[in-house]
C-alpha cells in the first residue's frame, strides 16, 4: 500500500488531494470543516524546519563556495550576477502581481486572527537585520536576522581556516540532516492540501478557487518577460544576438520545462553553451552546477513575489511598500541557501510569507498547481544559468584567446 502510494508522482498526489478536498468541501461541508487539523499539522511542520534549515543551508552554501580551485574573481562575478538577476526577478514579479490584480474579487477568505502590522521605517528595517540575540531570532523565526547571522558564521569559518574546519563539517552535516527532514515534511503536502482545501471550500465555497487561472497566467507572463528582457540583455552584452542565443539553448529550455529539474538539465545545457555558444568547458562545468544550486530567479524571485501578492489579496490583507522591500530582500537572500532543497519554491515561499506576516494556509491554494508553475520556473532558472555562463564564459575566452569571443559561434 505504501509502495503504491509513493509510486505515484508527487505532483499527482498533491493534485489528487486538492481535487478530493474540493469534492468533500462541496458535497459534505460539515465534514470538510472537521479536516482542518490536517492542514494545521502540515503548516506547523513547515514552520518547524524553516529556521534551522535557513541557518545550516546558508552556512553550508558559503563553505562550499570557498572550496574548489579557480573560483576567484570569476566565481565572485558569477555569484554577483546571480544575485543581481534575482533582485530584478523579484521586482518583475512584484510589478506583474500588482498591476494585474490577480484576485479581482477582493477578499475571498476570511482571516479573523490577522492583526495589521505596524510598518517600520527604513532605518528600523535595516537595524533589524542584525540580531541582538541569534538564539532568540531562531526561536522567533526572524528570517532576515537568521540569514545575516548565518552569512557571518559561514564567512568567519572560512576566514579562520583549519581550526574551524570541524565546526564547518558539523554545520554541513546539519544542513544535510535538515534537507532530509524537509523532504519528509514535504511528503505531508497531500495531507495538508486535503485538509486545508476541504476546510476552505466547505467554509467559503468554490468561489475561493476562481483566481487560480489568473495566478498561473501572471507567473508565466513574469517569467517570459524576465527571460526575454533580462537574459536577452545579458547575452547582448556578451556580443550575441538574443535570437541566436535562444535558438541555441532552446533544446535545453525544453528539457528544463518538461522535467522541472535544473540538475537534470545540466547535460543539455552544457552541450548548448559549449558547442553552440563558445563557452569554455571548464567554466561551464563550474557555473551550471552552481547555478542549479543558488540561481533561482523563477523559484526564488518571481514566484514568491507574485504568490505573496496573490495570498494577500485572497485574505484581503493590504501590503505596504515596506512589505514589497522585504519580499525582494528575503526572496533574494533565501534563494542562495535553500535552492538545493527538494521543494525549493515552497520553502522560499514559506520564508517570504513568514517575513511579511501572511498566513501560511494560503499555500494550499497554489500547491496543487505547483507542477504547472514549476515548468516555467525551472525553464527560467536554467535560462539564467546559460545566459550568465555565456556572458562571463565568453568574456574569459576573449581575454585568454583573442578573437574567439568575437567570432561567430558554432551553429
Amino acid at each position: 500500500m505504501i509502495k503504491a502510494w509513493f509510486a505515484i508522482p508527487f505532483w499527482q498526489r498533491v493534485l489528487g488531494a486538492f481535487v478530493l478536498g474540493v469534492g468533500i468541501g462541496v458535497i459534505q461541508p460539515d465534514v470538510a470543516v472537521l479536516l482542518q487539523p490536517l492542514g494545521t499539522l502540515f503548516i506547523n511542520a513547515i514552520k518547524m524546519v524553516v529556521a534551522p534549515l535557513i541557518l545550516t543551508a546558508i552556512v553550508s552554501a558559503i563553505l562550499q563556495l570557498q572550496g574548489g580551485e579557480g573560483l576567484g574573481k570569476l566565481g565572485a562575478k558569477t555569484i554577483g550576477m546571480f544575485l543581481l538577476t534575482a533582485v530584478i526577478a523579484s521586482l518583475i514579479g512584484l510589478s506583474v502581481g500588482s498591476l494585474l490584480d490577480i484576485a479581482p474579487q477582493g477578499e475571498l477568505v476570511a482571516q479573523p486572527d490577522y492583526v495589521p502590522k505596524d510598518v517600520p521605517g527604513p532605518a528600523a528595517v535595516f537595524l533589524n537585520f542584525i540580531p541582538v540575540n541569534p538564539f532568540a531570532s531562531l526561536a522567533d523565526g526572524n528570517i532576515l536576522q537568521i540569514v545575516v547571522f548565518a552569512a557571518l558564521v559561514g564567512m568567519a569559518i572560512n576566514a579562520v581556516g583549519e581550526v574551524a574546519a570541524p565546526l564547518g563539517a558539523v554545520v554541513q552535516g546539519g544542513a544535510q540532516v535538515m534537507f532530509k527532514i524537509t523532504k519528509w515534511v514535504l511528503e505531508l503536502t497531500p495531507i495538508g492540501v486535503l485538509g486545508l482545501m476541504a476546510w476552505t471550500v466547505g467554509s467559503y465555497g468554490l468561489s475561493s478557487l476562481w483566481p487560480l487561472a489568473a495566478f498561473i497566467g501572471a507567473i508565466y507572463l513574469a517569467c517570459l518577460l524576465h527571460i526575454v528582457l533580462v537574459y536577452g540583455t545579458i547575452v547582448k552584452l556578451a556580443g550575441l544576438s538574443p535570437w541566436y542565443f535562444f535558438k541555441a539553448v532552446f533544446s535545453a529550455q525544453v528539457v528544463a520545462f518538461t522535467t522541472c529539474s535544473s540538475f537534470g538539465t545540466i547535460p543539455a545545457a552544457h552541450t548548448a553553451i559549449t558547442e553552440r555558444l563558445g563557452v569554455s568547458k571548464s567554466y561551464a562545468g563550474f557555473v551550471l552546477p552552481l547555478g542549479a544550486t543558488i540561481n533561482m530567479d523563477g523559484c526564488g524571485g518571481i514566484y514568491p513575489a507574485i504568490a505573496s501578492i496573490f495570498i494577500a489579496q485572497l485574505y484581503g490583507i493590504p501590503l505596504e511598500w515596506m512589505d514589497y522591500v522585504l519580499i525582494t530582500l528575503t526572496a533574494t537572500l533565501a534563494s542562495v541557501g535553500t535552492a538545493g532543497v527538494p521543494g525549493t519554491a515552497m520553502v522560499m515561499l514559506t520564508v517570504t510569507l513568514n517575513t511579511i506576516g501572511l498566513p501560511l494556509e494560503g499555500i494550499a491554494f497554489i500547491a496543487a498547481i505547483d507542477r504547472v508553475i514549476d515548468m516555467i520556473r525551472t525553464a527560467t532558472n536554467v535560462s539564467g544559468d546559460m545566459a550568465i555562463a555565456t556572458l562571463l564564459g565568453r568574456e574569459k575566452l576573449v581575454k585568454s584567446e583573442p578573437g574567439i569571443g568575437n567570432s561567430k559561434p558554432k551553429p
